[in-house]
Parts: C-alpha cells; structure tokens; sequence
C-alpha cells in the first residue's frame, strides 16, 4: 500500500474506529460492571446491543463532536491552504462546535442546512452531552492560537477536566506533528474545559496518534507523547494516567477489574488511560475494544478513545468488519474522512 493509500486508511480507521467503540460503550454508559455481567452474561457485552428504540449501533456525543471537529479541520486547512492565515483554526473550531451544540435542541435540519454536517439528520440527536461541552460551547470562546500552554486554569469551566476534551480530539494527530497536534488539541479542549487535566489529556491523544499515522508503534508512541506531555507545566495528573495504563498493560493479562483500577472514564485522563490501556493489552482489536467499554463508567468516551487509536493505527481493514458496517453514520463518517485525507494530502 502506498503512502496515500495508508494515509487514507488511517484517517477512516481512526474516525470509524472511534465511532464503533463509542457505539458499543454507548448502550451501556452508567451502567455499573455487575449490572453489565447479570444483563449480558459474564464477559459482558460482546457487540452491539439496542440502545435508543432498540437500534443498534447508535453512536454518542463523542462521534459527533469529533466529526464536527474534523468539519472544521478541513475548513482551516483549505483556507490556510490557498490564503495562509494559519491561526483561523481556532475560530473555525469554535464556530464547528456551535453547529453541534443546534444539533443539540433542534429536531432536524433546518431549510437552510443544505450542506455540512448541519445537513445530516442522524446527527439531530442528543446523547448524554457533557455539561461542560454544552456550557462552554454556548459561551462562544475562542482560545489564542498563538500562546504558548502554561498550565494554568483556562477562562472557561476552569475548574472543569471531564472527559468531553479528549473523546473529540483525535482529528488533531490526523493533519498535524505530534508537536502541533498536541498543541491544537489542547487549545481546542480549552473551548469548553478550563482544567489542565483536561486539556493535556486532550493533547496526549492527539500527539498518539499522529505518531501512529506516521507509522510508528503503539506503545512508542504512547512514550513518545509521554515525553512529549512532561515538557510543559502541571502535567503531572495527566503523566501520571498515561504511566499507570502503560505499566498495568506490561502486567499482561488484561481483565475489566484491572480496567476499573485506572478509573471510571468520567474525567479527561482516566478516559484517556482506559483508553490507551485496552489498546496496549489485548490480543487484538475486537478484544481491545471490548475491554474498552466493558466497566462501571463512561464506557461510550473510553470506547471511542480505544477506537481512535486503534483505527489509527491499523486502518479502516484492521477494524472488526460488521461492526464498521453497522454503525450509524458509516457512510457519512468514511466520506468525511475522505474529505480531510484528500485536502491533507493536497496541502
């Protein structure tokens, strides 16, 4: 496979990948282990099981803020592409949340939503969205691209490190360095959350998987955003995580009780964790996803995390075939990824 082929590849597995692990966690977000073992027998779930009207596949807030973020990382890209303003992301950013939060109190599309995102209908839905996410989109902030991150509290939700930053940040290791991934996802994270946590768990990610697109390992490139992390101030909470999942993934052995001993995924760096540890763990993709989703918490976040970085990391094929092809949004999801992957590789 060629360089673009590959490049391709990874963009649609990172964004479907997330997508199905969201969609397995989603079903069963709130519910505590026990309850997940009684209802569906001792490994827990196994796929897909009926969510909203007994559908299966529905995905969450997690998807459709990462494709809201991927709608406007194509925008910042094309216009930088052609007029070289390269600090419009951040303004692009904030105005592609605003559109996720009228997704959020309207039914369906309205007359003038004929293209984007705002033109989806099965996006219309409202997911269990963080109150942070809703909160801080509605204040309408858009961070200074340009500042360097110091550590400190951010203007809005300060005190804020819920897992809503790292579940849509992904995209940002798709079109940049692990360096200028990290530094976007971060500042994008501070549109809503305020915390440090929350927005280096936010810039973790990102630099994860940009190293992943660039073909590096999966456990290099959770050290390599490790290193990456412990440069800048207060990151200490959010190292500590991202240690944690690495030494507990070198034990072996994966169980949900071990999942559980990293957290519950409700904030940004236990999520992160989750995540990074059931891709490390597990025997194979299926098996990592399903640990990802299978504990007493925010199954559909550390699904989707788990989900991003395995799609990155092995493509859209490396993917458990019919789940891709029964997640809602398939169609739309793989053609934004096209989308982002051709202006990228135009750039």
């Amino acid at each position: 496979m060629g360089a673009t082929a590959m490049y391709r590849a990874r963009v649609r597995g990172c964004l479907l990948g997330g997508a199905v692990g969201d969609a397995l966690g989603y079903a069963i977000e709130f519910t505590s282990l026990d309850r997940i073992r009684a209802t569906h027998g001792r490994h827990g779930v196994t796929g897909y099981v009926p969510g909203a009207h007994g559908a299966l596949g529905l995905i969450s807030d997690d998807t459709q803020m990462t494709l809201f973020t991927v709608e406007a990382l194509i925008q910042a890209h094309a216009r930088e592409r052609k007029k070289g303003i390269g600090g419009a992301w951040s303004q692009l950013l904030r105005e592609a949340y605003e559109r996720w939060l009228e997704t959020q109190s309207k039914p369906a599309p309205g007359d003038s939503a004929t293209s984007g995102l705002l033109a989806e209908p099965w996006l219309y839905a409202r997911r269990a969205p963080g109150n942070a996410c809703l909160s801080g989109v509605a204040q309408s902030y858009a961070p200074d691209p340009w500042l360097p991150l110091d550590g400190k509290p951010g203007r809005v939700n300060p005190d804020s490190k819920g897992c809503g930053t790292v579940m849509r940040s992904a995209p940002f290791g798709l079109v940049n360095t692990a360096d200028g991934a990290f530094e976007m996802a971060a500042r994008g994270a501070q549109i809503t959350h305020g915390h440090p946590t929350g927005y280096y768990a936010a810039g973790a990610l990102a630099a994860i998987v940009a190293h992943l697109v660039a073909g590096d390992s999966l456990e290099g490139s959770v050290l390599r955003a490790l290193r990456l992390l412990e440069r800048h101030p207060a990151h200490e909470e959010t190292s500590a995580a991202l240690r944690a999942a690495l030494d507990l993934a070198a034990e072996g052995s994966p169980t949900e009780e071990k999942v559980e001993s990293l957290g519950a995924g409700w904030v940004a760096e236990e999520a992160l964790a989750i995540g990074v540890y059931s891709a490390l763990a597990a025997r194979d993709v299926k098996a990592a996803l399903l640990l990802a989703v299978n504990h007493s918490g925010d199954s559909d976040s550390t699904g989707s995390i788990c989900g991003n970085i395995l799609g990155a990391r092995y493509g859209d094929h490396g993917l458990p075939h019919s789940w891709v092809q029964q997640v809602e949004g398939r169609a739309a999801i793989a053609a934004l990824a096209d989308d982002l992957a051709a202006e990228c590789v135009q750039g």
